[in-house]
Protein backbone atom coordinates (compact mmCIF):
# COMPACT_ATOMS: atom_id res chain seq x y z
CA UNK A 1 0.00 0.00 0.00
CA UNK A 2 1.26 3.69 -0.62
CA UNK A 3 2.45 5.92 2.32
CA UNK A 4 0.88 9.17 2.74
CA UNK A 5 1.81 12.38 4.48
CA UNK A 6 -0.70 15.02 5.61
CA UNK A 7 0.11 18.73 7.46
CA UNK A 8 -2.64 21.33 9.21
CA UNK A 9 -4.02 22.97 12.01
CA UNK A 10 -7.11 22.08 14.66
CA UNK A 11 -9.21 24.65 16.12
CA UNK A 12 -11.13 25.02 18.78
CA UNK A 13 -10.84 24.10 22.45
CA UNK A 14 -8.05 21.99 21.29
CA UNK A 15 -5.39 22.82 24.12
CA UNK A 16 -5.31 21.81 27.81
CA UNK A 17 -7.90 19.21 27.05
CA UNK A 18 -5.04 16.34 26.24
CA UNK A 19 -5.25 16.90 22.67
CA UNK A 20 -1.61 16.21 21.55
CA UNK A 21 -1.50 13.15 24.18
CA UNK A 22 -4.21 11.55 23.00
CA UNK A 23 -3.09 12.12 19.02
CA UNK A 24 0.31 10.43 20.19
CA UNK A 25 -2.04 7.28 21.51
CA UNK A 26 -4.62 7.13 18.42
CA UNK A 27 -1.06 8.01 15.89
CA UNK A 28 0.79 5.42 17.71
CA UNK A 29 -1.83 2.62 17.81
CA UNK A 30 -2.29 3.29 13.63
CA UNK A 31 1.15 2.54 13.06
CA UNK A 32 1.87 6.39 11.70
CA UNK A 33 4.68 8.52 12.45
CA UNK A 34 4.85 12.24 12.99
CA UNK A 35 3.86 14.86 14.96
CA UNK A 36 2.21 17.10 17.23
CA UNK A 37 2.31 20.28 19.04
CA UNK A 38 0.51 23.47 20.29
CA UNK A 39 0.50 27.02 18.25
CA UNK A 40 0.29 30.32 20.34
CA UNK A 41 -2.85 31.46 18.45
CA UNK A 42 -4.74 28.11 20.56
CA UNK A 43 -4.83 26.07 16.81
CA UNK A 44 -3.00 22.42 16.94
CA UNK A 45 -0.58 21.39 14.28
CA UNK A 46 -0.23 17.94 13.58
CA UNK A 47 1.93 16.17 11.18
CA UNK A 48 1.63 12.35 9.73
CA UNK A 49 2.40 9.54 7.97
CA UNK A 50 2.11 6.27 6.98
CA UNK A 51 -0.33 3.65 5.20
CA UNK A 52 -3.10 5.53 3.31
CA UNK A 53 -5.95 3.84 5.05
CA UNK A 54 -4.48 4.83 8.81
CA UNK A 55 -3.43 8.20 7.76
CA UNK A 56 -7.31 9.06 7.15
CA UNK A 57 -8.21 7.06 10.24
CA UNK A 58 -6.29 9.86 11.71
CA UNK A 59 -7.93 12.55 10.33
CA UNK A 60 -11.44 11.77 10.71
CA UNK A 61 -10.22 11.16 14.37
CA UNK A 62 -9.10 15.07 14.44
CA UNK A 63 -12.60 16.30 13.47
CA UNK A 64 -13.59 15.60 17.31
CA UNK A 65 -10.23 14.36 18.97
CA UNK A 66 -10.65 13.21 22.91
CA UNK A 67 -13.40 13.36 24.78
CA UNK A 68 -13.20 17.32 26.41
CA UNK A 69 -12.26 18.85 23.03
CA UNK A 70 -14.27 20.64 21.03
CA UNK A 71 -12.95 20.98 17.61
CA UNK A 72 -14.37 23.78 15.51
CA UNK A 73 -11.89 23.30 12.22
CA UNK A 74 -9.44 20.97 10.62
CA UNK A 75 -7.63 21.81 7.58
CA UNK A 76 -4.98 19.56 6.14
CA UNK A 77 -2.81 19.34 3.05
CA UNK A 78 -0.98 16.62 1.54
CA UNK A 79 2.54 16.55 1.52
CA UNK A 80 5.36 14.67 0.14
CA UNK A 81 6.28 11.83 2.55
CA UNK A 82 8.83 13.04 5.14
CA UNK A 83 10.45 9.74 6.68
CA UNK A 84 9.89 10.47 9.93
CA UNK A 85 10.40 7.21 12.24
CA UNK A 86 7.61 7.30 15.47
CA UNK A 87 5.49 9.63 16.64
CA UNK A 88 6.64 12.57 19.04
CA UNK A 89 4.46 15.66 20.70
CA UNK A 90 6.55 18.77 20.20
CA UNK A 91 7.03 21.36 23.07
Amino acid sequence: MARICLHGYVSGKVQGVFFRQSTETEATRLDLDGWVRNLADGRVEVLFEGEEQAVRELAAWLETGPKKAKVTGVELDEHPVQGIAGFIVRG
